[in-house]
This record gives structure tokens, C-alpha cells and sequence, in this order.
């Protein structure tokens, strides 16, 4: 029990989560998770053992070997991997794309194996093949032969225009160019020509066509920014910097070409932010990493050239292996559609057998005795019987519909070109339509549970506006005049009087204005100052004007605030930072850049002035910077309250201070932080020990709130989703308080939302766990499960959940854990057996853990988490619902692939979650329309189409069955040949074609009103089994009538000259056309929206047929094809009998008059909500569109305040003062200030 315990133990021991921790990427590293119990050991021991874990991997896993300019060493043997019997080819991939599926070889047998693997089209196969035997058919092979070839040849066509769109787009891309060292010197190459160890160069604004290792660029340092759009989704500049060595030699053709440097590094893989290698090159290792590769797919930007060595191309490259396999994707109406052709089937066969079984009983009771009927066969009943089994699977094959599949097909490609023809989904600003890039899930749009949305670039446009501030107490950013006088209207303020001012700010608080050129207060100036110097944005100048790159936007934008405000950051270089000072341009001395992450939460810089004064500056999150302020502090609580303000309004807020620095003070801590920035290992960790020893004792200046705008119509789409009942959950990697102020911004938190936070939520999973396992007993088997709710009813709660604590709460972070238990082995059976089992309880109680975690999420309104597709998983596995997701970058990708349907949004954003998506449009806003609008509309058509068409295969195929026991159950048809070949295909195919894709119960703008109605399709309402049974008793009775009517009319008839039209081809043309008429008029009943299209379609399929029948009928055809077209003169002489068109009308009467009655009485008794807004929709019409709801935002003090975001990883510091850039020798300062009040009153006294 002891060893069970402590192995429990050694997996379960964990620390609290950090609520502050933000994973750069969608699933933190193992180190990453396991950072947080590293503390419980000895520092020097940490370090030991890391070393030695760390030491082993790299030299298993760097297996992928890269020559420079050495093609022929990746062609070696031990290269070659066999692909098929004696064909070998490199393991290295080729820089050659390709997505398409066929060429003009294999397209005829892939496309035909692909469709036969389709069991509808594959039963019809077989079923061609039986009516080829005499003994069984008794239908001609045409019958199932023509409708197969249609069906067969759309769907080719349609396969072959998606194929030849994705071979455009692959010779589009395989076909860029750029300049590859061939011979020595650089010539132009296409793409698909680019290898592994090839050294390339590439010129501002290229796309990168493989994943390179920067050898150097035309900047200082080999810098080279780029832009990742098509990877993250974000706009903002990224910089790479080469290795030192490589920027030294490798800048002229020449050396470039000679360049032999070898390289090590890990096998492709997915992961976009890490890479592990090293350059061996004279004699020397380098180590490499992800800041030194530059990834297909990334732009370059603000760099004339850069050169690069590559390093994995084509597929394996990270963009294409995060891609990941594609997910072949169906709708739960499809599997519906499935069971119940399936349920057809043995319908069929049950049939078939009956009548078989009838046919050898009526041979031995009838047939054997009846001489007129010797057919010269001395056959048993028995073996007549079987043989019958397999005519009436033919005959009744009809029952199993073959052009449903390819109706769909049609209906759901129409369904797709109307998404894409939508205007008001069209984003004028980018000229970007809507897309449906998938013509499969139309209506699984109209059926959404769950909404799984990223937040940046998604829901927000990732731009940050400076929107107000609070300098020494004062809160600024209100509508005042210069006299401090406030005013709902007022004026913008005018920077004109600003040379550097970029025109783009919108601000109205004149008051600011006045303070700052007065300098009446000198902290408003060292505010603007302060975001003036301390920040890592790059500079350049362009026709003059200034151009920044910031690592984040709200970076950005407190650089573009401080400009406007007459403090411009002009220029920087390694060691200096030029600021122009309202006009006045001066320069400081960067001593130190202490740069930001996300346990740190706060940046640095330390500077000196012209004047020889050393002064550090601060920014960050309020929650760490009050922690290091000096105890004097006059506007601390004045900070708090406007801190709290700010919070209120949804801004993102940062803290900004200062202080002074002796120099003997500076050069001691100098001489520390030297040290740790070159440490070998631990760098992270002993830099950031040496920054808490500086940033102390620090005067607060005041604080930014900064807007991070929201996409147009983004509450008012969330909101009327919600009134869908379509639950929303957000998935970001930002802090908790950046999710809730989106929560707010966004309206998926109100005032009456209670905010359930990560540790809540692990208590209350942890006292559910303890329940459960409480009442496991021995008796648990029999008991049934318990599902208690987690909350009391009632109330509006929400979710909030940051990454560390959704591993905590899920049981996702044992891995490196269970690596270190590995290599202790197991000795005895024994042992491995309690480790078995160990681990299998360790896999239940996780399991256990997520189903409850779903289950209490799922009870809330809204949940605010880590950008996981593991979340999305979770509710599919275990809540069986509707998921959908939309995102913008490639960190959306895997979301995107896991939900049903996957949306991504285009436009200035990247294009991988577009490519992976099944929708796209350009803005969040849009998504109501694509669900509320064409979700509800494909959804209704495609459940009336499959309810119509179950209906009227039925009404069509069981006449034969009531015939049966009229014949002898001799497997005879009912009807002629013709129009059982024609009947699916031309009688009675266009109008369900146009209801299914032009019929809608109301008018977009009162889906859109009354979002209600979609609920429908959330509950499977229209289309389910009971529907699927209720069509099919319409369809028999419709057929019983349909048979029995006529039969009746014949069994006693004299016609007007005396002749009896009773022969059996006569009673054929009547039962068909009472059929076809029918079955058109049951349409006309179905439909809800009219067109002349519709009616057309009704009336010419009936006319159509009657057109078709007589010349079928007629005496030339007869003659020229005997033995094909026997109906000779069947249709002119039984239609001229008024008899017999009293029999069709009455057939068609009784037919339809009950469903008439049904509909009336349901409508006026049980109306759905549909009816009633149809009833009501001319006076809707007519009222005031639904406008959004006004909400006044009046909480108090909350942990709503989102912190200042910054880059989620660091920022450009490493560039501006590591070793490299900062060169300049620093002269000997004093210790640590001790006295901070002097330091303060020295401060106050200025």
C-alpha cells in the first residue's frame, strides 16, 4: 500500500498554479509547467540534473544533418527511405507544394474508387450487375444504369473543378521565385527547385519559401524583421537575428558560396516558437534557436535583403507540419441520413423476403396446378422463390433513393455559392466576400451548440488606441477645455502645433495640452518621457516619416501617444536612444534594457542623461509595480482609485515609475548583470534575480489606460447568438484580467454575471472527485449515475480560467514527471504490476476530472479560457454538441481542424486559418448572418428535401408491393420501364432541387430579428427518426391510395365506346400519373417561399412527363426500338377516357385533402414560431429594426483591471542590450541608494 501511495504521490504533488502565467503558445512546454515546483530543490542541484536531462535528448533528438551548399550530401544512402517495394526516395523533402489529389492518369480510377467506396453507389453497382442475369431481372439494365451515370458523372465534376482550382494554387505557389548560390553565384530559382543546404537570398517584402537559418542581412547586427502574419495572425513586426559569426563572414557572394558550415538540429515538427540545432562551422559550435530561423510563410519587412541557409523545405516545413491532417468532416444530418438508408435497406430486405417467401407458397399452391402459366422451367417453388428474393431487391431497389446523395451534393454546392454571392457579408474596406471553402456543412450551421472564438484579431482588431491617463493623481482623457472645464461636446484636440504628431490620435482632454507646454506639473513631461524612452519598438524613417515596429500593439500605442504629445522617439542604436522633447532634440546613454515576460509583467531601462545623472524607468502591471514602490508615495491611493476607473471602463492599464541611481550603486549591480546575461545556463532565471535587486524603492508617475478595440458589431453578434442559445466560449492566452475586460467589452459578461475563477472551479471539481470516489463502493456498478449540477439553479455565471490553471484543473501537467519516474524500473513483476495499475487509475481520474469539467462549464453561460483544442475535444467527446470555431492565425489552426466546423476570419490578417478553415470572411460581425441566416435557411431545406424525398421514393416504390398480391408475387413491375428510369431523374427531381435551395420560412431580416427560431436546428426538431417514420407511413399510405384507388376504378369499368381500359398497361399510365402529380402538388404544399422558378419547376416537371409519356407511347419509336418501347398507344387511349381522369383526380384528392386538413389544424392550433412570425410578418415588417441594447458599465473595485499586455514573448531588448549592441565600457558607480525618502524629496524638490 505504501508503494501505491507514494507513487500517487510523486505524480499528484504539485504547487499552486499562476494565475499570471501567459503561455506564448497554445500548450506550454513541459518546462514551462514544471517551473513552478523547481524552487523545492537546491538551486546548484536544479542545475545538475537539468544539465544531464537536458544533455541526453539533444543528442538523440538533433538527428536532421544540413550540409551548405552540398546537395549531393543529402542524396547519400543512409538519406533514402524506401516508399514502395525497391523505390527509394530522400528523407528530405523537396520545396515542392502539393495539395491536389489527381492528375489526368489517376483522376478516372481514384475518382471511380473513391465514389464506389460510397455504399449507396456501390449497392447500385451490384444491383446492375444482377439485373445483367435474365433468370432474376425483370426490369431492363437502363433503369439502374442511366440514374448511376448521372449520379456518378456530377459528382466527378464536381471533384474535378475543386481539384483543378487546388492545381492553380499549387503552380501559382511552387512558381515564385527567388535567388539560390547555384555555381557560385546567386541565380533566380523557382520554389519547387529550392533543396535542403541551399543558400539563399531574399529581398524586402518576400514571402520566405522554406524554413531558413538567418546568415546574415543588410542590417546592423543581421537583424531582419518579419512579419508572421500567415502563422499567428498578427500584424505587428517579429525580428531574427543571426548568429554573431555568420553576420561577420557571410555578407559577400563570395563567402556565401564557399559557406560549408554543417548543422545538427531537430526533425520537422509543428511547434512554431521553439527549434533546437547547432552550427558546426571552423571548428566551432554555435547553438541555435528559434529567435535565428526564419519560417515559411513569414514576410520580410523593413530588411532590403537577408541571406539564409535552408534548413527543412516543402512538407516539412512548420507550416505545413502544423497544418496537420485534415479531418474529413461530416454533418450530423449526414450520419442521420446514413442509419436511416441503412434502415431502408433492411426494410428491403425484409420485403423482398416476405414476397419471395409469398411467391414459392403461391408456385406450390397455384402455379404448379395452372397450366397456362408453365413457363418450360420445372424449377421448386423453393429455388423460384429465391430467385424472386433477388427481382424484388431490383424492383424495390428504388426504396434505397440513388440520386439522394447526388441531390444533396447539388443543393449543398448552391447553398455554398450563396454564402458566397452574400453582399452583406462582403468587407468593402479589403474587398474580401465571404467564402465557403467546403460544400459539405451547410447545414450543420443551423444545428451550432457551441461557439469557440479567439480573441486577438478575432474579436478585437488588434489595435490599441491611448484613450486616457493618470499623471501625479490627476486623471486626464475627459472632454475639457484648456480651462479644466468639462463638456459633453467638445472639439478634438489639435496637434498641429506638434511637428512629429501622426494626425491618428483622437483625444479631447485640452487641459493635458496646457499642462504639458506650460510645464507647470514637470511630472505630465516625464510621463510622456517616461513612454517616450522605455519601451523596445525599432524606428525608420520613411519619405520622412516616422515608422514604428513595436513586439505588441499597446507597445505601440503608448509610443505613438507619447509622439503626439511632443515626445518623439527619433532613433536609437546600440547604446543610445534619441527622443525629441517637445521640439528639442536630445540623447541618452542606454546602460541597461531589463526586458519584459510574463512572470515579470514589467519592463525597464536604465539611462543616462546628457546631464550625467543615471535614471532607471518602469512600466508594467499594477500588481507588481506597488509591490516595489517606495513607502513614500504621496498619489499612490489617488493611482489606485483612477487605476480602479479606468478598470470600470474596460481599458488595459499600466503603471509607470522612476528613480534614481548612484553610479557607485550602478556599477555593482552592472557588474551582476553582466554576468547573468552570459551565463551558459539558467540565463533567464539569474537575469531576472539581478533585475529584482534594481527595480525597488521606485516613485509612481501615474498610469495609461489604452482601448483595445473591439471588430464593429461584435456585442451586438454575441448577443443575438446567446439569444440563439448558442453558448460562446473565448479562448485566449491572456491573463484573467485581460479576459474579463474582454468578457465586458464584448457583452458576454454583464453586471449579473457571477465570475468563476480557476480556483473555484478546482475546489469544486476536487469536492465532486471526492464525492464520486466516495460513493464508488462496492455497490457502485449497480448503482445508476448521479449527474448533480455543480450550481444551484438560476443566475448567469461565467468561467474564467487562465492556461496554468486549466492544466491544473484538466491533469495536464504530469509528463516530465512521469519521465523521471521512468527511469526508475521496475525490479520485480510485482512492481510493474502496481505501476500498471497506478497509472490506470491515474488515466480514469483524469478522464473522470474533464467529463466533470465539461459538465460544470457547460452549466455556465460563458467561459473565458486557454486557447486549447484540447477544450474543444472535450465538449464534442463528451457533451455530443455542435462545436464551432473561428480564428485568425495558425496558433488557431488545430481549433479550427478539431470543431465541426472550423471559420477563419481573412482580410489584413494571416491566411493559414483560412486555408484550414471551412468558412471565412473578413470580420467577427458576420458569423450571426452565416449561422442565423444561411445556418437556419440550408438547415430547414435540407430537412424538408430529405423528409420530401423519403416521402415520395415510398409513394413511388410500394405500389409495387400492393401489386404483388395481384400477380402471384411474381416480382412484376407496376409500372413501365421508362418511367421507373425517369421518374427520380426528370418527373420528379427539379422542384425538390429548387425547394432545397431556394425555400426559406421567413425573410433574412426576421432571422436575424428572431434569433429564437434557430433553436429548432439546435434540437434536431425537423429532421430526426420519428420524422424520417412519419414521412414513411405518408409515403405507404400515399402509395396504398395511389394503388388501391385505380385498382378499384378497374375492377368493374365500361368505357364511353364500349371498350374496358382495365389491361395492365393502361392501369400503369394511371397510377403514374396520379403519381406525378401527387407527389408535385405535395411539393407545392411544403414549400413556404414562392418564386416563378418553383411554380415553373411544379408544373413542367407534370407537363414534362406527360410530354415524355406520349412519345414513349407513340407508334414511330415502337418501330424503331420493338423490344425497348412496348407501350405502344397505352397513354392516347386510356387519357382520352374521362373515366380515367376522374380516377387520377379523385386519387389525387384523397392524397393530398388530409395533409391540407393536418396542416390547417396544426398551424391554427399548435403553431411553431415559425408560423406565427409568418402569420404576423407584413405588421413585422413594417416596425423599427431590433436595436442593440444600451449597457452602462457601473461596477466598482473588481479584479476586472487588465494589466498592459505587451508581447507574450520578450520584446526587441535582446537586440539593443546584449552583448552585442551594448559595447561601450561603463565606469565604476557607488552601492545601492539605501535612503529612497531622500531620493524622493530630491525628486519632489525638482
Amino acid at each position: 500500500m505504501s508503494t501505491e501511495r507514494d507513487s500517487e504521490t510523486t505524480f499528484d504533488e504539485d504547487s499552486q498554479p499562476n494565475d499570471e502565467v501567459v503561455p506564448y503558445s497554445d500548450d506550454e512546454t513541459e518546462d514551462e509547467l514544471d517551473d513552478q515546483g523547481s524552487t523545492v530543490e537546491p538551486e546548484q542541484n536544479r542545475i545538475n540534473r537539468e544539465a544531464e536531462e537536458n544533455r541526453e535528448p539533444f543528442r538523440k533528438e538533433c538527428t536532421w544533418q544540413v550540409k551548405a551548399n552540398d546537395r549531393k550530401y543529402h542524396e547519400q544512402p543512409h538519406f533514402m527511405n524506401t516508399k514502395f517495394f525497391c523505390i527509394k526516395e530522400s528523407k528530405y523533402a523537396n520545396n515542392a507544394i502539393k495539395t491536389y489529389k489527381y492528375n489526368a492518369f489517376t483522376f478516372i480510377p481514384m475518382n471511380l474508387f473513391e465514389q464506389f467506396k460510397r455504399a449507396a453507389n456501390l449497392y447500385f453497382l451490384i444491383l446492375l450487375i444482377l439485373q445483367a442475369i435474365p433468370q432474376i431481372s425483370t426490369l431492363a439494365w437502363y433503369t439502374t444504369l442511366v440514374p448511376l451515370l448521372l449520379v456518378l458523372g456530377v459528382t466527378a465534376i464536381k471533384d474535378l473543378v475543386d481539384d483543378v482550382a487546388r492545381h492553380k494554387m499549387d503552380k501559382e505557389i511552387n512558381n515564385r521565385t527567388c535567388e539560390v548560390i547555384k555555381d557560385g553565384r546567386f541565380k533566380v530559382a523557382k520554389w519547387k527547385d529550392i533543396q535542403v543546404g541551399d543558400v539563399i537570398r531574399l529581398k524586402k517584402n518576400d514571402f520566405v519559401p522554406a524554413d531558413i537559418l538567418l546568415l546574415s542581412s543588410s542590417e546592423p547586427n543581421s537583424l531582419c524583421y518579419v512579419e508572421t502574419a500567415e502563422l499567428d495572425g498578427e500584424t505587428n513586426l517579429k525580428f531574427k537575428m543571426s548568429l554573431e559569426i555568420t553576420d561577420q563572414y557571410l555578407q559577400r557572394e563570395d563567402t556565401l558560396a564557399t559557406f560549408d558550415g554543417f548543422i545538427e538540429c531537430e526533425e520537422p515538427n509543428n511547434r512554431l516558437d521553439k527549434f533546437t540545432g547547432t552550427l558546426f562551422w571552423r571548428n566551432t559550435s554555435f547553438p541555435l534557436d528559434a529567435d535565428k530561423i526564419l519560417l515559411r510563410g513569414c514576410v520580410i519587412r523593413n530588411t532590403d535583403f537577408c541571406h539564409g541557409l535552408v534548413i527543412f523545405a516543402g512538407a516539412d516545413t512548420k507550416i505545413m507540419k502544423n497544418s496537420g491532417k485534415t479531418r474529413f468532416k461530416r454533418t450530423k444530418i449526414d450520419y442521420l441520413m446514413n442509419y436511416m438508408v441503412y434502415t431502408i435497406f433492411v426494410v428491403l430486405t425484409l420485403l423482398s423476403a416476405g414476397l419471395a417467401i409469398g411467391h414459392a407458397y403461391w408456385e406450390a399452391q397455384v402455379g404448379n396446378y395452372s397450366w397456362y402459366l408453365y413457363d418450360g422451367e420445372d424449377d421448386t417453388p423453393s429455388y423460384r422463390g429465391f430467385l424472386n428474393f433477388w427481382g424484388y431487391i431490383i424492383v424495390l431497389n428504388t426504396m434505397v433513393p440513388i440520386s439522394l446523395y447526388v441531390s444533396v451534393e447539388v443543393i449543398r454546392l448552391g447553398q455554398s455559392h450563396f454564402i458566397n454571392w452574400d453582399l452583406q457579408m462582403y468587407y468593402a474596406e479589403k474587398d474580401t466576400p465571404a467564402k465557403a471553402r467546403t460544400t459539405t456543412l451547410n447545414e450543420q450551421l443551423g444545428q451550432i451548440h457551441y461557439i469557440f472564438s479567439d480573441k486577438t484579431g478575432t474579436l478585437t482588431q488588434n489595435i490599441m488606441t491611448f484613450k486616457k491617463c493618470c499623471i501625479n493623481g490627476q486623471i486626464y482623457g475627459d472632454h475639457r477645455d484648456a480651462s479644466q472645464h468639462n463638456h459633453n461636446k467638445i472639439e478634438q484636440v489639435d496637434f498641429s502645433w506638434n511637428t512629429y504628431a501622426d494626425g491618428k490620435l483622437a483625444f479631447y482632454d485640452h487641459y493635458l495640452i496646457e499642462q504639458i507646454q506650460s510645464g507647470k506639473e514637470p511630472e505630465v513631461r516625464q510621463f510622456f518621457f517616461l513612454l517616450a524612452v522605455c519601451h523596445t519598438v525599432m524606428v525608420d524613417r520613411t519619405d520622412g516619416q516616422l515608422n514604428y515596429q513595436a513586439a505588441s500593439p499597446d507597445e505601440g500605442a503608448l509610443v505613438n501617444a507619447a509622439r503626439n504629445f511632443g515626445f518623439a522617439f527619433l532613433a536609437r542604436t546600440q547604446n543610445t536612444i534619441t527622443i525629441s522633447e517637445l521640439g528639442t532634440e536630445r540623447t541618452y546613454n542606454v546602460l541597461a534594457i531589463l526586458d519584459f515576460n510574463s512572470d515579470r509583467k514589467r519592463m525597464s531601462i536604465i539611462v543616462r542623461t546628457p546631464e550625467g545623472n543615471i535614471k532607471l524607468y518602469c512600466k508594467g502591471a499594477d500588481t507588481v509595480i506597488y509591490e516595489r514602490l517606495h513607502r513614500m508615495n504621496p498619489t499612490k491611493q489617488e493611482t489606485q482609485d483612477a487605476l480602479d476607473i479606468f478598470a470600470n471602463e474596460t481599458l488595459r492599464t499600466l503603471c509607470l515609475c522612476y528613480k534614481e541611481i548612484e553610479e557607485k550603486q550602478f556599477a555593482e549591480w552592472n557588474k551582476k548583470f553582466m554576468a547573468a546575461s552570459v551565463a551558459s545556463t539558467n540565463r533567464d532565471e539569474a537575469l531576472d534575480k539581478v533585475y529584482e535587486e534594481i527595480e525597488k524603492d521606485l516613485i509612481l508617475l501615474g498610469a495609461t489606460a489604452i482601448e483595445d478595440k473591439l471588430q464593429d458589431g461584435v456585442p451586438e453578434t454575441i448577443s443575438k447568438l446567446a439569444k440563439a442559445d448558442i453558448k460562446i466560449w473565448v479562448l485566449t492566452g491572456d491573463k484573467k484580467e485581460t479576459a474579463e475586460n474582454i468578457g465586458f467589452a464584448c457583452e458576454l459578461l454583464t453586471e449579473d454575471t457571477t465570475i468563476c475563477y480557476g480556483e473555484d472551479i478546482n475546489s469544486l471539481l476536487h469536492a465532486r472527485m471526492e464525492n464520486q470516489r466516495n460513493r464508488g463502493g462496492v455497490y457502485a456498478k449497480f448503482a445508476p449515475p448521479v449527474q448533480e449540477p455543480f450550481f444551484p439553479p438560476g443566475g448567469n455565471r461565467a468561467l474564467i480560467i487562465t492556461g496554468s490553471w486549466l492544466n491544473e484543473i484538466l491533469l495536464e501537467k504530469k509528463t516530465k514527471r512521469s519521465k523521471i519516474l521512468k527511469l526508475k524500473f521496475p525490479r520485480t513483476e510485482e512492481e510493474r504490476r502496481m505501476r500498471t495499475q497506478s497509472k490506470r487509475r491515474l488515466e480514469a481520474k483524469k478522464e473522470q476530472r474533464q467529463k466533470n469539467f465539461v459538465g460544470l462549464a457547460c452549466e455556465c453561460s460563458t467561459v473565458i479560457c486557454c486557447h486549447k483544442a484540447i477544450v474543444v475535444d472535450l465538449v464534442k467527446r463528451y457533451k455530443k454538441a455542435i462545436t464551432l470555431a473561428i480564428g485568425d492565425g495558425a496558433n488557431d489552426v488545430n481549433m479550427i481542424k478539431t470543431a465541426h466546423i472550423g471559420v477563419g476570419i481573412s482580410g489584413q490578417e494571416g491566411m493559414q486559418a483560412v486555408m484550414s478553415s471551412d468558412y471565412s470572411f473578413a470580420q467577427f460581425r458576420y458569423l450571426q448572418r452565416l449561422l442565423l441566416v444561411h445556418g437556419w435557411w440550408s438547415y430547414i431545406r435540407m430537412c424538408k428535401f430529405l423528409r420530401y424525398f423519403f416521402y415520395k421514393n415510398f409513394a413511388f416504390t410500394l405500389v409495387h408491393f400492393w401489386y404483388s398480391f395481384f400477380n402471384g408475387y411474381s416480382a412484376q413491375t407496376a409500372y413501365e420501364d421508362w418511367f421507373i428510369t425517369l421518374y427520380n431523374v426528370l418527373y420528379s427531381s427539379l422542384p425538390v432541387l429548387l425547394m432545397g435551395l431556394l425555400d426559406q420560412d421567413v425573410s433574412d431580416k426576421l432571422s436575424l430579428r428572431f434569433p429564437g427560431l434557430y433553436i429548432v436546428g439546435q434540437r434536431d426538431l425537423l429532421f430526426n427518426y420519428k420524422r424520417f417514420f412519419v414521412s414513411l407511413l405518408h409515403g405507404v399510405l400515399t402509395s396504398m391510395i395511389l394503388f388501391f384507388i385505380p385498382l378499384g376504378a378497374y375492377l368493374q369499368t365500361v368505357g364511353q365506346d364500349g371498350e374496358a381500359p382495365s389491361d395492365y398497361q393502361s392501369f400503369a399510365v394511371t397510377i403514374a400519373s396520379a403519381l406525378v402529380i401527387t407527389v408535385n402538388f405535395q411539393i407545392g404544399l411544403d414549400t413556404s417561399y414562392w418564386t416563378f422558378v418553383n411554380a415553373f419547376s411544379i408544373f413542367g416537371s407534370i407537363a414534362l412527363y406527360f410530354g415524355i409519356m406520349f412519345d414513349i407511347h407513340s407508334a414511330g419509336i415502337h418501330v424503331l426500338f420493338p423490344s425497348t418501347f412496348q407501350f405502344t398507344g397505352t397513354a392516347s387511349n386510356a387519357l382520352r377516357q374521362p373515366y380515367i381522369w376522374l380516377t387520377i383526380i379523385l386519387t389525387v384528392a384523397v392524397c393530398l385533402l388530409p395533409v391540407v386538413a393536418i396542416r390547417f389544424l396544426s398551424m391554427t392550433i399548435w403553431p411553431s414560431e415559425s408560423d406565427k412570425i409568418q402569420k404576423h410578418r407584413k405588421r413585422l415588417k413594417a416596425e423599427e429594426q431590433w436595436q442593440r441594447r444600451q449597457q452602462v458599465f457601473c461596477r466598482g473595485v473588481s479584479s476586472r483591471r487588465s494589466a498592459y499586455a505587451f508581447s507574450h514573448q520578450r520584446g526587441y531588448a535582446d537586440l539593443i542590450s546584449s552583448g552585442r549592441s551594448i559595447r561601450k565600457k561603463r565606469s565604476p558607480l557607488d552601492a545601492i541608494v539605501a535612503d529612497g525618502t531622500a531620493e524622493y524629496r530630491r525628486t519632489g524638490d525638482s
